[in-house]
């Protein structure tokens, strides 16, 4: 994958709010398109298909990350996975939101 990110190809716009206090602050998870892996720039072996797809936070202090799959759709599918995972572990410190307040996870 190369050093600029690859065009935003789906949102999610969401709140979250500290346990302890209840303001609510907006915040985007971005889906990148899924980009083809060269051989040598990551420390597995990858074949002609091998792809990664970097998901991205705006207004959460969230490092980003790539996610890799055996193609593009298994990348984008395993970014949606682990993005759900990812915010799953959040609403532990946060509680997270819909833009329309609903809340995120029912539980």
């Amino acid at each position: 994958m190369g050093t600029s990110s690859p065009r935003v190809i789906a949102t999610r716009r969401l709140a979250y709010a500290f346990k302890d206090d209840p303001t609510r602050r907006a915040f985007t998870v971005r889906l990148h398109e899924p980009l083809i892996v060269e051989p040598g720039s990551v420390d597995f072996d990858v074949s002609g298909w091998t792809s990664g797809c970097l998901m991205s936070f705006d207004g959460l202090d969230e490092k980003e990350w790539v996610t890799y799959g055996a193609d593009e759709v298994q990348a984008v599918e395993l970014a949606i996975q682990h993005m759900e995972d990812h915010l799953r572990r959040l609403s532990k410190k946060y509680d997270l939101y819909f833009d329309d307040g609903e809340p995120y996870f029912e539980d």
